[in-house]
């Protein structure tokens, strides 16, 4: 079967059929500003939900063929070494993506969304990973195709816009980013979908595309903070959300992409909800819980420290959370007597011990797994 082409002359759609969109956008609408809702109740959102914001990370990359978990991410944050080579280069990438979305936050504060702000995240995206050697921050200036490694042009499953035609067309998805259009998620949509189409760099447009989520939900004040969690949602769904993508240019079906991206918002947003809820919850009882056992003015150090830091090593938190050394090595023994904290990795020579706070990650993780 011949590669699909990219839709010359098909952005924005003309037609979209807002008779099986309605029913969509109500319900995803709702759930955002329902989520919305919990952001603002969250006294630091940066730090609580951190460890979503590293799930995030995961599963987008994910997505493009990464297998590193998150349990992994944050061990080698503590100091851990990673199983593999390979395992270690897919942290990289998971740590760069985070890395990435902290940099465009940062230029949001004073800049628009636009292709400036793209271009800095991709270069921060790729640095020092797998995708250096392909231009980080810069437009492709070759032809690529989309399928297998290694994949001839007729192997290929998509092939996007040429290159030589690439900044002008990238320069109609900046004009209909900053237009007025009938519904904010329906426009986020179809600007995911052409920015995948447009393909507009070597590596990393997958992730990137994903990352533009939030931070346009953000700017056009959807969400009071670029938090959103989408990728479990299509992770869970790969090939189906490949294919939508795909029957855009195949089929011209960008009515059939829209719905099931309204599906994604709707059913990540309440996914989001519950699980910020119940982080909030775990905050407040743990609040409770560690000044009782620690009896210290520093609980509230060491409470952040193990929200920010779900996995840490016990030398990280004695240097770091600004408590004196002598009471932070109490603490860590009474946290874990208390069963707040457990061992993950025991200390073996001048190695230090690692501690997980399994609430919180079994939360981000949506399961029981520490």
């Amino acid at each position: 079967m011949p590669p699909v082409s990219y839709h010359e002359g098909g952005f924005p759609p003309r037609d979209l059929d807002w008779s099986t969109l309605i029913p969509f956008i109500g319900p995803a609408s709702a759930a955002v500003a329902r989520y919305d809702g919990i952001l603002t109740a969250i006294p630091n959102p940066a730090l609580l939900l951190s460890p979503l914001s590293t799930q995030e990370a995961v599963l987008s990359s994910r997505i493009e063929g990464t297998q590193a978990t998150m349990g992994e991410v944050l061990e080698f944050e503590a100091g851990q070494a990673p199983a593999t080579p390979d395992r270690r280069d897919d942290i990289y990438e998971v740590l760069n993506y985070r890395r990435a979305m902290h940099a465009a936050t940062e230029s949001l504060a004073t800049l628009p969304l636009s292709g400036r702000v793209i271009r800095e995240a991709h270069a921060v995206l790729l640095e020092g990973v797998r995708g250096q050697n392909k231009a980080p921050g810069e437009f492709r200036r070759t032809p690529v195709g989309i399928g297998p490694p290694g994949c001839t042009e007729d192997q290929c499953s998509f092939l996007p816009i040429s290159a030589e035609k690439l900044p002008d067309a990238f320069g109609r998805w900046e004009q209909y980013l900053h237009s007025d259009q009938p519904d904010r998620l329906v426009q986020l949509a179809i600007l995911h979908v052409e920015f995948e189409a447009l393909h507009p760099f070597m590596d990393g447009n997958g992730r990137l595309g994903r990352m533009l989520i939030p931070l346009f939900l953000w700017q056009t004040g959807l969400i009071r903070q670029p938090m959103f969690y989408i990728s479990a949602y299509f992770e869970e769904r790969r090939d189906e959300y490949y294919d939508k993508l795909l029957a855009v240019s195949r089929d011209g079906d960008w009515s059939g992409w829209c719905r099931f991206f309204l599906q994604a918002v709707q059913a990540q947003a309440e996914d989001n909800l519950a699980k910020a809820t119940a982080i909030l919850e775990l905050y407040g009882e743990m609040r409770r819980r560690i000044a009782e056992l620690t009896r210290s003015q520093y609980a509230m150090n060491a409470l952040d420290w193990i929200f920010s830091q779900p996995i840490f090593a016990s030398n990280h938190f004695i240097e770091r959370t600004g408590i004196p050394k002598p009471t932070a090595r109490r603490f860590l023994a009474v946290l874990r007597e208390g069963g707040v904290i457990r061992t993950l990795v025991s200390a073996s020579g001048r190695r230090a011990p690692v501690f997980a706070f399994p609430a919180l990650l079994n939360i981000a993780e949506g399961r029981d797994v520490f």
